[in-house]
């Protein structure tokens, strides 16, 4: 599953996922309704197969939600807040809500509230994190705590290998973002897609730098000069953080974007892009290439099951 990686999460990588198998994930929290409208048209003209929308819910998103809902969108993942006063909206309109959690309590709550689908967040996740605890614990005990509802693994994953790793673990899914941020398809700026595929997992770091837009909200970013300017000066508030107020890049609609912004770089922007929110977790470090999206899963299924013959033993009836 293709992880709702903001902007990036484009309509054609989304119906590129879809196509191949996977299931791809529009992000729509700080989208217009107009936009909204167009993105789903377009997905819906480039596959029939099933796809979702996320929306966090630590923002007002109920005319988004009713949108999505109005038209048609099969499955409604939700994050960072309290599930249950959407549930019964999404419900009514026949579609499935996923939630993602941090934590073994969280989950719970989640169950309780009615989602049909948990998603099990770990710490090593890129973007904005719930949660204190790595994947490799916290999805077998999200498993056990919330059975028999399903759990998707997110965090970490990258490769057929981390697929089978947590379907080890007893999740029925992956859920992977920074892969999906080198894909063809993805709205990604290039510097962006050339920062994932050269660092490695010690670079990507919890953080509270990027506050612009959602405060107080641990992301993981990719080290860069502006966070590492920030670290050195001992990660002071706003407004006392160095370059605090600079323009680092405009869009190609001639809109300004500021240092400390929670926007990543897109294509048409210029400026310091490099210096913005480079979202990505420690999966950075096992991608290594630009795909397209149908590959990655194909390739991602293939190691998969490379993978798993290999863990069990030879048999003789």
């Amino acid at each position: 599953m293709q992880a709702p990686i903001g902007p990036a999460a484009s309509p054609e990588l989304v119906a590129a996922v879809s196509n191949a198998g996977g299931l791809g994930m529009l992000a729509f929290t700080w989208t217009t309704t107009v936009r909204i409208l167009g993105s789903l048209s377009r997905v819906r003209e480039c596959t029939d197969r099933p796809y979702g929308v996320n929306l966090v819910l630590d923002f007002p998103i109920a005319e988004r939600l009713d949108l999505c809902l109005e038209q048609g969108v099969p499955i409604i993942s939700t994050f960072w807040g309290d599930p249950e006063p959407v549930n019964s909206r999404i419900h009514a309109a026949g579609a499935v809500h996923f939630h993602t959690v941090g934590s073994v309590a969280e989950a719970r709550r989640a169950v309780a509230a009615g989602v049909d689908v948990v998603v099990a967040q770990g710490w090593e996740a890129g973007g904005h994190v719930c949660g204190q605890v790595a994947t490799l614990p916290l999805v077998p005990a999200v498993v056990d705590a919330v059975h028999p509802t399903p759990v998707i693994a997110a965090g970490g994953i990258a490769d057929g290998r981390g697929l089978a790793a947590v379907l080890s673990l007893g999740a029925q899914a992956a859920w992977m973002g920074s892969r999906f941020l080198t894909a063809e398809e993805a709205f990604t700026h290039n510097e962006y897609r050339r920062q994932v595929v050269d660092v490695d997992g010690e670079d990507a770091v919890h953080t509270l730098c990027f506050d612009g837009g959602w405060p107080r909200a641990p992301h993981r970013v990719i080290r860069n000069s502006t966070l590492t300017a920030w670290l050195v000066e001992g990660g002071p508030p706003a407004p006392h953080r160095p370059g605090e107020g600079d323009v680092v890049a405009v869009d190609a609609s001639g809109r300004e974007h500021l240092r400390y912004a929670d926007v990543i770089p897109l294509p048409g922007m210029v400026g310091d892009v490099a210096g913005m929110a480079l979202y990505a977790g420690q999966s950075a470090g096992l991608i290594h290439d630009v795909l397209p999206a149908a590959e990655v899963i194909h390739r991602t299924i293939a190691e998969a099951e490379a993978a798993l013959r290999i863990s069990e033993p030879d048999r003789q009836d």
